[in-house]
């Protein structure tokens, strides 16, 4: 493919560059309205910021699908695949971690809101930092924090030492999609944005892989499923010790192998390039143009922007920044003060002057009805499927025992339940680029499917129903999550995407941690409690997913 001889700044063309831009990548959406209740100085910047994305946004547009996206997107996707990977497994190291340490149900639920409370600090943390350090830093940082500690997982021998190592590789895994979700987006062309929610094809693939791993060594390698724990049982009395009981532990020393393996998939193998809509909201242009050409490189594309394009954009949208500083700058005392040239902020400064970026997500009506929507979203999404992805592998355990079925075809019944999620990525993925119900609708059917397939599970006990309500709950809530996390980063500004999604992360996985207590005292009196618990969460999103602002849904933001 070759580029156009013609910039979009070019006069030739006939029209204006944001012109151009907004109607070869479709900006508009919330960003008139931001501006208009802005203050002058900081609305000026972000119209100047928001056409220099205009401006990558139609080159990467020109450019297409190249082997860097490409690459990128494979990258970003095994971030998601870690996420459930982790997540999976403390479902399916539950039982016979719970048969070894001899806890009792009700502290069933402690290691997965360790986890979550890892997952929520991580979402919150790395979703403030990937706007300050930047994404390179953040898209390794938080593949190498999951592996190390998932490799010393299994190496403790009491509970709370375990749940400790188990928070801070939540903490690491807990970055992963709100970062990996805002680099692709920074990335990939609009027409191809669709890919955006096909990355939550390898969530199901983590889950699957897990399962499979999880098959291979739990069964073979753990105590008899009648045995007590050592810890519970007179001296001489057959029990389940450690030393029987390894198969949980091979299960985490492999998954914290596979993380450490992407970390150098990512870091060794691939020279990720830092963004360059993060670069333009740092001033930082000329790096920007340099990662612009690089990448245009590695595509065979030949680049047509220069620093000229830039600096016609500074000259067009920058003066009247310039003059709503100029006042105050008369009042900085000499000259010689005036043409100091300032220091760079100190680390907290920068940290303050993130934290004052989420009053941008409430600077309209249409903007705060969107954001605390979507914090609801997240909130109830997570709530439904944490309490899903923990305790449905121990209820399905426990109905299966009932009903005679060996542990053995338990743990392949997994795989045949999350496997079909692959294409329940893949259908909302569709839906988004070729069906008619759109982003909404399809967000709708998928909550309410999800939501009902638990209800359902809670009435049966056939291993044919068990495994087709489980099956019909992962596919919807694959489905759903893939069209959510696509979406979530297209309905907000540049300049704080990266903050709104780590934020709506942040609310979901806290009440991630919540929802596992609550579940765990439940399951103590009800094997069908926490599948009504989960079930009713996703109805709420049901109902928050009707009241957004359609106009939030076009994803046509820079």
């Amino acid at each position: 493919m070759s580029a156009s001889s013609k910039s979009p700044l070019d006069p030739e063309n006939g029209q204006s560059s944001s012109k151009t831009v907004q109607e070869s990548v479709g900006a508009g959406g919330h960003g008139d309205n931001l501006r208009l209740s802005l203050s002058t100085g900081v609305s000026n910047k972000l119209i100047l910021e928001e056409r220099k994305a205009e401006l990558i946004n139609y080159h990467f547009n020109e450019m297409g699908m190249g082997r860097y996206q490409w690459y990128i997107w494979s990258l970003c996707g095994l971030g998601y695949f870690l996420d459930l990977l982790w997540a999976q497994a403390f479902g399916l190291i539950a039982s016979p971690l719970k048969q070894e340490l001899g806890f009792s149900d009700g502290e069933l639920g402690n290691i997965f809101t360790a986890f979550s409370s890892g997952l929520c600090a991580g979402a919150f943390v790395w979703g403030i930092l990937v706007d300050i350090i930047g994404r390179r830093w953040a898209f390794n940082g938080t593949v190498l924090i999951s592996g190390i500690f998932g490799l010393c997982l299994g190496a403790p021998s009491t509970y709370n030492g375990i749940l400790v190592l188990t928070a801070f590789n939540g903490f690491g895994i807990g970055g992963n999609i709100p970062i990996d979700t805002t680099i692709c987006l920074e990335f990939i062309p609009k027409k191809e944005r669709f890919l955006l929610a096909l990355l939550s094809i390898f969530q199901p693939l983590g889950v699957v892989v897990c399962s499979g791993i999880a098959y291979g060594f739990i069964p073979k390698y753990s105590c008899n499923i009648d045995l007590p724990s050592c810890k519970n049982s007179a001296p001489g009395e057959a029990c389940c010790s450690k030393a029987d009981n390894y198969g949980w532990r091979y299960l985490v020393f492999t998954l914290g192998a596979i993380a450490m393996l992407i970390f150098f998939l990512r870091f060794v193998l691939f020279t990720f390039e830092e963004s360059p809509k993060y670069l333009i909201s740092r001033g930082r242009d000329e790096e920007a143009m340099r990662v612009l050409h690089h990448v245009s490189k590695i595509n065979k594309y030949e680049c047509s922007l220069t620093m000229d394009d830039f600096r016609a954009l500074d000259a067009r949208y920058g003066n009247e920044l310039t003059n709503g500083i100029a006042d105050a700058d008369t009042t900085m005392g000499s000259p010689e003060q005036k043409n100091k040239k300032p220091k760079k902020p100190k680390f907290y400064q920068q940290l303050l002057n993130e934290f004052s970026r989420i009053g941008v997500l409430f600077t309209t009506a249409s903007m705060a009805r969107l954001t605390i929507l979507v914090w609801i979203i997240y909130a109830f999404d997570y709530w439904a499927f944490s309490i899903a992805g923990s305790f449905l592998p121990t209820i399905l355990l426990k109905k299966n025992s009932a009903i005679n079925v060996s542990v053995s075809e338990t743990y392949r019944d997994y795989i045949i339940i999350y496997l079909p999620g692959i294409v329940g990525v893949g259908l909302g993925a569709g839906m988004i680029r070729f069906g008619r119900l759109g982003r909404k609708w399809t967000m709708v059917f998928a909550a309410l499917m999800m939501g009902i397939s638990l209800f359902l599970f809670a009435t049966v006990n056939t291993q044919a129903s068990n495994i087709g309500f489980n099956l019909m709950e992962y596919f919807f809530q694959s489905m759903f999550n893939a069209v959510l996390y696509g979406w979530t980063p297209e309905a907000f500004p540049a300049s704080v995407r990266g903050t709104a999604s780590g934020v709506a992360s942040f609310w979901g996985r806290l009440l991630s941690i919540v929802s596992p207590l609550i579940a765990a005292h439940l399951l103590e009196t009800s094997l069908n409690g926490p599948l009504y618990l989960a079930g009713s969460g996703a109805l709420v999103c049901v109902v928050a997913i009707m009241f957004l602002p359609n106009n939030s849904l076009d994803g046509q933001l820079p």
